[in-house]
């Protein structure tokens, strides 16, 4: 098993001062993002390296001697978004990372099963949450007739280079839980899609990370270590579903999502929160997940994305890399 970190946070800094970091913490893998919702900071020569072998190999002269390899690259965005500016262009960093995997001798590509519009001609996309009504299974349908084209024809990219897409389980997305994934393989008779296992986003959604392990087995192809504390006061009023966000302008720091589309500020009395590791759930729960994973795949990757907003950047990683580190040392799960 290889402990790594999604290399998002770090894109403050170059590449190799990056690995550096990642090596200081004890871990030996980084998951490089290659486009969708952020832009590839770190693969800032990729059109080069899909054609070139010079290219490619400067590249990776980078990793030689730090200690730290490539663990999968990551494109997470919104392939079949109705807005063309978005979803045409987070469509083809999929295949472009597909393409740039193999390339680089990687066989894992991590990213989203998209959200289309809830008909033809939407502007936006619809996320059906609670289909109770007939109007909404009617939505549904159109929908998965969008994801199923969509990822039989991407399956058969994936199946051609070798390599497997790793579809993270994120809400906002048409496959979101574990009914879904075996929706979505039944439909497209999928061979290379399977599974990012992020537990955060089962966390928050009252699901079990360890038990949609158990469930999905061989489909579950790589890993995400993040955790999410649940604030009971503020969740027993509003729900886990609380829409307070709050608009952020073009004068304040603000992440870009692609075309016109922006991240909202996190709503201040929060039902959940993202956090390190070890502050939602604690050593003995992540030794059991990692110990899971381990059966399933001895060789799997599990990458830290740190997202907690009273953490910085290194402290952050610090704290998850411990944890993660005390739980695969107490099952015995590290190469």
């Amino acid at each position: 098993m290889k402990l790594g970190v999604y290399n998002a946070i770090l894109h403050d800094r170059p590449l190799p001062e990056a690995l550096k970091v990642v090596a200081d913490l004890g871990l030996t893998g980084i998951e490089i993002n290659t486009g969708g919702f952020l832009p590839a900071v770190h693969v800032p020569d990729m059109d080069q390296i899909l054609v070139s072998d010079a290219a490619r190999d400067d590249y990776l002269a980078v990793f030689d001697g730090t200690g730290v390899s490539i663990a999968g690259l990551n494109c997470n965005g919104n392939p079949l978004h109705p807005k063309r500016a978005i979803g045409e262009k987070h469509a083809e960093d999929i295949r472009r990372s597909i393409r740039l995997a193999h390339r680089l001798g990687q066989d894992r590509v991590v990213t989203m099963s998209g959200l289309p519009g809830g008909e033809p001609g939407a502007t936006v996309p619809n996320w059906v949450v609670n289909a109770w009504n007939s109007g909404a299974l009617d939505v549904l349908d159109y929908q998965w007739g969008v994801v199923a084209e969509f990822w039989k024809e991407t399956d058969r990219l994936a199946a051609d280079h070798g390599v497997k897409v790793a579809l993270e389980l994120h809400p906002q997305n048409v496959v979101f839980n574990t009914a879904d994934v075996r929706r979505l393989i039944e439909l497209t008779g999928a061979t290379h899609v399977g599974v990012e296992l992020d537990a955060s986003h089962l966390f928050w959604q009252q699901m079990d990370p360890v038990a949609v392990a158990r469930e999905l087995g061989p489909l579950v192809l790589q890993a995400a270590a993040k955790d999410v504390r649940i604030n009971q006061e503020n969740a027993a009023l509003h729900g886990v579903l609380d829409n307070s966000f709050r608009r952020l302008s073009a004068e304040e720091d603000r992440t870009h999502l692609g075309g016109d589309e922006w991240v909202n500020e996190w709503p201040k009395d929060s039902a959940w929160d993202f956090v390190a590791l070890g502050r939602g759930h604690d050593t003995a729960y992540w030794a059991e997940f990692l110990a899971v994973l381990h059966g399933i795949d001895p060789d799997m990757a599990v990458n830290i994305e740190h997202e907690d907003m009273s953490l910085g950047r290194i402290e952050g990683l610090e704290i998850a890399a411990g944890v993660l580190k005390e739980a695969a040392a107490s099952v015995g799960v590290l190469r």
